[in-house]
């Protein structure tokens, strides 16, 4: 099952600081479950080795095992470069609190 849920929307509350810029600690962000990511897209993502942990990632490439996710933050995100390729769940397409936006590919 997706751990994103059935629904075809998910709220999330972003914790830490590998996002920032783009999202920071606190922010809520909408996710539309089971989208097909593009390079750049802001994603949620688990690993193999942290199965029911999502992570808020941004797209670099796709990869054989799945997709290379990097943090925006390089000095505070733990990520593809540490854990491997990552199983996209949803697409982050909006930013809901504070200041709401739309999210785009870089």
């Amino acid at each position: 099952m997706n751990p994103l849920g059935r629904l075809p929307y998910r709220r999330i509350r972003v914790l830490g600081p590998s996002m920032a810029p783009t999202l920071k600690d606190g922010d809520v962000v909408l996710a539309k479950n089971r989208k097909e990511p593009r390079e750049g897209d802001v994603v949620v993502v688990t690993w193999v080795t942290r199965p029911h942990q999502l992570s808020i990632k941004r797209v670099t490439q796709a990869d054989d095992d799945g997709w290379h996710v990097e943090g925006d933050n390089q000095y505070a995100s733990t990520d593809s470069r540490d854990l491997g390729p990552a199983q996209v769940h949803g697409v982050v397409v909006a930013r809901l609190w504070p200041h709401p936006r739309l999210l785009s590919s870089r």
